[in-house]
Formats: structure tokens, sequence, C-alpha cells
């Protein structure tokens, strides 16, 4: 399976806001994990600010490649 290659700027600035709802786990092919994400309203804010932190560090995520 090929990474999808995505900006990390831009799916950062989308999980900033609208992170509890799940739209970086959808972007990064986790749909999955973007539909809890979604119930559970980013883990009640834990989960949300992980993701954030993650994403602003560069984490390397399954079958994503991070491009600037």
């Amino acid at each position: 399976m090929q990474a999808r290659k995505l900006n990390r700027v831009l799916v950062l600035i989308l999980s900033i806001f609208f992170g509890q709802l799940g739209v970086d786990r959808f972007m990064m092919g986790q749909v999955g994990l973007g539909i809890l994400k979604l119930i559970t309203f980013g883990g009640l804010g834990i989960w949300w600010l992980v993701d954030v932190i993650l994403i602003a560090s560069k984490k390397p995520f399954p079958n994503v490649e991070w491009v600037d």
C-alpha cells in the first residue's frame, strides 16, 4: 500500500480546529479511529490534544508521508 502524502501544516491546522470531530484521522486514512474520535468528541479533549502534539512533532503515522 502506498503512503498518503499529506501537508503536515494543513493537517495540523485542521486538527486544531476540527480534531475533536476526527477530521485529521479521516485525512490520514484511519477511518475507524476517526469515527471513534468523532463519537467521543476527541476522547473528551485528551485524544485531540495528543494528536495535535504528535502531528506538530512530525511523528510518523502508518501509511502517511509528511510533506511541507
